[in-house]
């Protein structure tokens, strides 16, 4: 799965700080914007307990986590969308993503410089949404006349496409996102054709102070951020970049520790790895054998098939039936031989929708 989640935001909100903690990867964080140029990219381990009860209903002889990329993307600052500070080498890095994390600062910090010179998160949020959303116009200008054109001879495909781009600029003279607006399904395709960077789903990703993990409900910027992300129908993740990047090297004994002193029971990178992978529409299936207990990524909607060519390609080309039995049958039975028993393992051919939590065993003949 070539999807990517993009971790944006202005300069010295915690984007480096929090990817360092994603990926230890050690991307460069200092106090002074465009401190990092080129976007960093590093893989992550999807967070998943289910993972874990497999192995110690299996007994493999190894456990592999699935994976996805996260991208950490320049800070972006009022103006990008003409050119200032970096802004248009940055907007190209964020049309290359397929989803936002969008980093705002939410702690009041007298050593660390903020780019406008006050802490303000709806501002900050605003600005950067503007400067995605005058970049779409500025796309979505330079096409329409010659398509409008093209519509007044009667060309339906450019009907239809004149349609939908005067919808987006109606919208983004609006100051409202493309993902705001409703399509029908030929329209929809339309969209996708553009890749515009407001049609891309985006959660906030509100960064606090240590004394405000327990319980960010206190934080008033939190709760302006909470505000303006149900009126986005976006997701808030609540995270200490700072504390995550300390967790990030210890043990898993140590940072179960570290989080009960703090009084909280889950990293909020678990937290923020989750809500980006569902976001990008991602889901996992499991293969378990003697061998391997391992877990795949696969794209909702996907079929058995497409499913098996993750693995293989062989795996799709040859395809005859899918052995499925769902993570939750499995664990109630205890075993693989047990679930056959009960009833709950079944034969799944081409057409079928794998599912989030399917154990698969794929047949193929090649």
């Amino acid at each position: 799965m070539a999807l990517t989640a993009g971790i944006v935001g202005l300069p010295n909100v915690g984007k480096s700080t929090l990817f360092n903690a994603i990926t230890k990867a050690g991307a460069e964080a200092a106090n002074y914007p465009f401190c990092t140029i080129d976007p960093n990219v590093g893989i992550v381990e999807v967070p998943d307990p289910r993972l874990e009860k497999l192995t110690e209903l299996v007994k493999p002889k190894k456990t592999v986590p699935t994976a996805f990329e996260f991208t950490d993307i320049a800070g972006i600052v009022k103006g990008a969308s003409k050119g200032e500070g970096l802004g248009n080498q940055f907007l190209s890095h964020i049309r290359q993503v397929d989803a936002i994390c969008h980093v705002v600062r939410c702690f009041a910090d007298g050593d660390i410089t903020h780019v406008s010179g006050k802490v303000d998160p709806i501002d900050d949020i605003e600005t950067i949404n503007l400067e995605l959303i005058l970049a779409d116009l500025e796309s979505v200008d330079k096409r329409i006349g010659r398509v409008e054109k093209m519509a007044k001879q009667k060309d339906k495909e450019a009907m239809v496409e004149f349609e939908v781009l005067s919808k987006l600029k109606e919208a983004f003279e609006a100051d409202k996102p493309a993902r705001a607006l409703d399509f029908t399904e030929d329209q929809a395709k339309v969209v996708k054709q553009f890749h515009l960077l407001t049609s891309k789903p985006v959660l906030y990703v509100a960064n606090v102070g240590e004394e405000d993990v327990a319980n960010p409900s206190d934080n008033e910027y939190v709760r302006k951020v909470m505000d303006y992300a149900e009126n986005d129908n976006a997701e808030v993740i609540v995270i200490s970049a700072k504390i995550e990047e300390e967790i990030a090297v210890l043990d898993d004994e140590e940072k179960a520790m570290f989080l009960e002193e703090l009084g909280i029971k889950e990293s909020g990178l678990d937290q923020l790895i989750r809500a980006a992978y569902d976001l990008l529409g991602l889901a996992t299936y499991f293969t378990a054998g003697e061998k391997e207990v391992r877990a795949w990524t696969f794209k909702k909607g996907m079929k058995a098939p497409q499913c098996a060519g993750i693995i293989h390609t062989d795996f799709e080309k040859g395809f005859i039936r899918a052995e499925t039995v769902s993570y939750e049958d499995l664990l109630a039975a205890g075993s693989m031989t047990a679930a056959r028993e009960a009833g709950k393992v079944r034969l799944e051919g081409k057409e079928y929708l794998v599912q989030d939590g399917d154990v698969i065993h794929f047949r193929f003949n090649v």
